[in-house]
């Protein structure tokens, strides 16, 4: 895995600041592009630039020059790279060694060159034309009995116009698989919001951070996977707003953290305190936090106060009364034991948010990812609700999404659910019926190709093998598959784990210049706020032979769809025509595209609650009742602990940096278990013992994973973490949210094995 010896040691110092600045320099001479990678970050959210390839959280109004974070600038480092991976690369290593090597060693080669076919016979990738490749991923769709024995994968990077026509494309050929990435991380928001509030979108904007009394984050390290976000926290802190941060894990960056563009604060080596209230809250114990919370204000009522707003309650929201009977029922011993919170502190939660005029709650993949993933998200807007925190300055729901335009993918049709208003408007625009029947979700996907009805995949980015649960399983499905194609910027396992045939499509990244026939070409992104804005890359490309997305989509169609009367040769072209078919599927949002996104700071995209108009059924906010506590089914075996996988802060998704995680004191080492010493006491471990991990489950399948060393570390009592995707083994494909197919990563239940 490594050279250097693995070492542990506690970071004392804020977030950000020196640290951060420090790695950023670090990650560009590491690459050897200080002087490309410094002028690409000065075009890096700014207007005429483009957008940072990492998280999805918006940019603010331009105030600073420099307006990227450590993790931005490392995602920009690793695309604009100077290593690349040609086919020199890969005359000289068969896919059997190449497998042997690790995520990071594969991260670390470069940029893809050129198209590339794996050759059986040798066991390598060799050159191959790209008009070879289209015209044999038009064979193999068109070759399938039906087009439901394809799947079609997008990742987050995808720009809206890309993504845009890939779902016109499948949708042409016949089927509604869409796996996306979304359906491993914020699923749960697409599907478990519109019921309450009619949107699977969040309602607050920037401008929110301004206004909000309290700020609410709960299950989100923000550090790490959205820093931009630090700087919001960082302004309202100033301004004394209150920051309750929810987490089974202490994060740095929520204790305390420096702006590196602060000079004055970089001078002095000051910092801002952030959470004014951590709550180390259990695994899977938010749902006793919620309820605890809303309790305390039931009883207040009772005793003859006024906390909660009566008003909106009535005038915009239906359900009230059978939610606040289920709260009631609850009683305290079980509150505290579930959550893991003392009832003091559970009421200074309540307390600070029954002060609070507008609060906004902001929530990552701690919330999301376990088994009642969407209707957990259901009772965080019942929370908001009972004040009235929707439609007014400072107050809303906030999912902060991870990777950049996964939002905007799903709102320009990637989707495997589509609606018939939707399919109604792509059927009057581009002249065919397309497919009515649901398509698969992540873990449906690799279901069909386990049972053997899929048979080709094409990833549109990503990494997906690496990504999904069951590993053992899911390399295994994969390998039956006829044709796997990989379009990507970088060499990744995907292109290791392959059909029987295999393509790897290099594409141009982000941060790269597009030039067509007609001129320059820019793409738009959508940000986890609902703005879009133009994303125009600075840098060369990084070989001449790779293509833009939306350019590989078409010619894929072309190939594919031989009779197709859609203009497919004119979208490689112009992509303003493609703005204008999206306007034309989606005119409410959408009107007037090509003339909204010449504004520098882009426009946003009208998300209704935020005007109190609720897009459900009956016209209302639906208070949503959840009975009980838990939000994970119950196991019997008393040696039971919860695993959350995470990631390390030198990680994006699949993409390992490093093998360090500078604010968790773990350098050098990615297989470790952070475990509270108590619980290591009594299961007779030494802190720095080597242990094994086994699933606990009834489905008679063995996962285990070996080689671990236990940390000491303040999780709660009963819960362990460990880095995805390396844990990945222990999450049985069966164990998700049966609502919206998201894998419940956050609460795995295992047993530590000496």
């Amino acid at each position: 895995m490594t050279d250097h010896k693995p070492r542990y040691k506690a970071y004392h110092h804020p977030a950000g600041g020196w640290g951060a600045a420090g790695a950023t320099a670090k990650v560009l001479l590491e690459q050897s592009v200080v002087t490309k990678g410094s002028r690409a970050l000065l075009a890096m959210n700014q207007p005429g630039g483009f957008k940072c390839p990492s998280c999805a959280f918006p940019d603010p109004d331009c105030k600073k020059t420099l307006e990227f974070c450590e993790n931005g600038a490392k995602a920009l480092a690793f695309e604009a790279t100077k290593r690349r991976v040609t086919r020199e690369f890969f005359a000289s290593h068969t896919v059997s060694e190449l497998m042997e090597k690790s995520d990071y060693w594969l991260e670390m080669q470069g940029r893809l060159t050129e198209p590339m076919r794996y050759d059986a016979v040798s066991d390598r990738y060799v050159p191959c034309e790209w008009d070879e490749a289209f015209a044999m991923i038009g064979d193999h769709l068109r070759a399938l009995e039906s087009p439901h024995h394809a799947e079609f994968y997008t990742s987050g990077r995808t720009p809206n116009e890309a993504a845009f026509l890939y779902s016109i494309f499948v949708r042409a050929f016949g089927t509604n698989n869409f796996p996306d990435c979304s359906n491993m991380c914020h699923e749960p928001t697409s599907r478990g919001l519109p019921p309450s509030i009619g949107v699977g979108k969040g309602t607050v904007v920037m401008e929110d951070f301004e206004h909000a009394e309290a700020i609410f984050v709960i299950g989100q390290n923000t550090g790490t996977n959205s820093p931009r976000m630090m700087t919001n926290l960082v302004e309202a802190r100033k301004r004394g707003v209150p920051i309750v941060a929810v987490n089974p894990m202490p994060e740095r960056a929520l204790i305390r953290f420096t702006e590196p563009q602060d000079v004055i604060q970089m001078a002095t080596f000051g910092s801002t305190p952030i959470a004014s209230e951590f709550v180390h809250i259990r695994i899977g114990g938010d749902l006793a936090l919620f309820k605890g919370m809303m309790k305390v204000m039931f009883e207040r009522e009772a005793q003859g106060e006024t906390v909660l707003d009566h008003d909106f309650i009535r005038e915009h929201t239906v359900g009230f009364d059978l939610v606040r009977q289920d709260v009631l029922a609850q009683s305290w011993r079980d509150i505290v034991e579930i959550s893991g919170v003392e009832e003091a502190q559970i009421r200074r939660c309540a307390e600070i948010y029954m002060r609070s005029r507008a609060t906004m709650i902001c929530y990552g993949m701690g919330l999301t990812q376990h088994q009642e993933g969407s209707r957990l998200l259901q009772q965080v807007v019942n929370l908001l609700l009972i004040k009235g925190n929707f439609g007014k300055p400072g107050a809303g729901i906030a999912p902060i999404r991870g990777h950049s335009n996964v939002q905007g993918d799903r709102t320009v049709g990637i989707d495997e659910k589509p609606t018939d208003d939707y399919l109604d408007r792509v059927r009057d625009v581009f002249g065919f019926e397309p497919p009515r029947g649901h398509g698969h979700h992540t873990v449906e996907t690799v279901e069909a190709m386990q049972n053997g009805t899929a048979k080709v995949f094409i990833g549109m980015g990503g990494n997906f093998v690496r990504a999904v649960p069951d590993t053992e399983r899911s390399y295994a499905a994969m390998r039956k598959l006829a044709l796997t194609v990989g379009i990507n910027t970088k060499l990744n396992r995907g292109h290791l784990v392959h059909g029987r045939n295999a393509l790897i499509l290099p594409v141009v990244a982000r941060s790269e210049a597009i030039y067509t026939l007609a001129g320059e070409q820019f793409v738009t992104i959508e940000d986890s706020m609902s703005t879009v804005t133009a994303s125009r890359g600075v840098l060369a490309p990084a070989s001449p032979d790779l293509l833009p997305e939306v350019e590989i989509v078409c010619r894929m169609a072309r190939a594919t769809l031989p009779d197709s009367k859609i203009p497919w040769e004119s979208y490689i072209e112009d992509y303003s025509l493609i703005r204008d078919k999206i306007a034309d599927v989606y005119p409410e949002i959408y009107s007037d595209f090509s003339e909204r996104i010449k504004r520098p700071q882009g426009f946003h995209l009208d998300v209704p609650p935020r005007r109190l108009v609720w897009p459900t059924p009956n016209g209302k906010a639906n208070f949503l009742l959840m009975p009980g506590l838990e939000v994970n089914a119950p196991v019997s075996d008393p040696a039971m602990l919860r695993l959350a996988t995470v990631r390390s802060h030198d990680q994006f998704n699949t993409t390992i940096y490093s093998y360090n995680d500078r604010y968790r004191g773990v350098y050098n080492d990615r297989m470790v278990l952070f475990m509270n010493a108590d619980d290591r006491a009594a299961r007779g471990l030494a802190s720095g013992a080597r242990i094994a991990l086994e699933t606990i489950s009834d489905d008679g399948v063995r996962r285990r994973v070996e080689g671990l060393t236990v940390l000491d570390y303040p999780m709660p009592r009963g819960a362990v973490a460990g880095y995805y995707p390396e844990l990945n083994p222990l999450l049985p494909l069966e164990y998700y949210d049966k609502i919206s197919g998201t894998p419940a990563a956050k609460s795995i239940p295992v047993r530590v094995v000496a």
